[in-house]
């Protein structure tokens, strides 16, 4: 925690390392490491009150927000910022929050509009990956391709009590988000970045994917899939080998009630071969990952 505190920028936000140019991602990240401490020192509510100035203070016209506050298009952060200014409790973010998430509402992926599902039916590029492709979550770009991590994303955003104001058009895009994430797991279990299986080859799923898509489907804790993956995080959590990797896997498992495996690297043994002390990143997620889910991660609006 004093890290992310020495680490904050003069304009409030945070860099993805100390004396980095502030961005909208990290500043996010830190903010709610900040919120998963519960009981705020003055210090660190200050910190908060600057980073959360810092988020509202980059909102785009439209209601998105861009990775930093010199682009004028915004993108998958748009997401993350909604979830962390939910967690404020906060009225006066109301209306931002609002604006943020019917952006996110309305913000379609291309690939899997009516007319690209009838040209590749056309085109025997159809069989390169096995995906359903009427299923349509959420792209790192406005108008692009549905990608895991961006999906599971909005999908936290939208399970906060503001996205509950928005009627059926969110629990519409939540539905078939959480359908996209299932359909593109990997075989056995786990997520990587987007396609479960290219030229019939199962792809290798990946940690951070896998942590971000069972905690946007953690509703669901009782299916088969979820069960497969867990399994699969467990079975490698002693192979992990980065500290934000480690953080977040620690975090998938402590959610869902299981405990690591024991004879593993610690957050601290990681801290103490500087692998993680000049990534903002990591540290806000070992930050969450020794801090109560319930704190930080919120409660779930039912559809």
């Amino acid at each position: 925690m004093p890290f992310l505190r020495e680490a904050q920028n003069g304009d409030g936000g945070w860099g993805f390392q100390p004396g980095a140019q502030s961005r909208v991602e990290p500043t996010c990240w830190a903010v709610k490491a900040f919120f998963s401490r519960g009981d705020s020192s003055q210090a660190d509510q200050r910190a908060i009150d600057q980073g959360l100035n810092f988020l509202r203070t980059s909102q785009l016209a439209d209601g998105s927000w861009a990775s930093t506050p010199e682009e004028k298009t915004g993108c998958w952060v748009t997401s993350l910022v909604c979830w962390v200014l939910a967690g404020a409790r906060d009225e006066q973010f109301a209306k931002a929050i609002d604006a943020g998430l019917r952006w996110v509402c309305e913000d379609w992926p291309r690939d899997s509009s009516w007319l690209q599902r009838w040209v590749r039916k056309l085109r025997s590029a159809d069989r390169i990956s096995k995906q359903n492709n009427a299923l349509r979550g959420w792209g790192w770009t406005p108008g692009t391709s549905s990608w895991v991590e961006p999906t599971a994303f909005a999908l936290l955003a939208l399970e906060t009590k503001r996205a509950g104001e928005l009627g059926e058009l969110a629990q519409k895009r939540r539905r078939l988000g959480e359908a996209l994430l299932y359909d593109r797991m990997c075989p056995g279990g786990g997520w990587n970045c987007g396609n479960p299986e290219v030229y019939g080859v199962a792809g290798e799923p990946l940690v951070i994917p896998t942590t971000w898509a069972l905690l946007a489907l953690r509703e669901h804790s009782d299916q088969r899939e979820n069960a497969d993956s867990l399994a699969w995080m467990e079975g490698n959590f002693a192979k992990i080998q980065g500290p934000g990797s480690h953080a977040l896997a620690q975090v998938c498992l402590a959610v869902y009630g299981r405990e690591p495996s024991a004879g593993v690297d610690s957050a601290g043994d990681y801290h103490a071969k500087n692998e993680s002390l000049r990534s903002i990143q990591a540290a806000a997620w070992t930050v969450l990952a020794g801090s109560d889910s319930q704190t930080w991660l919120g409660d779930r609006v039912r559809n």
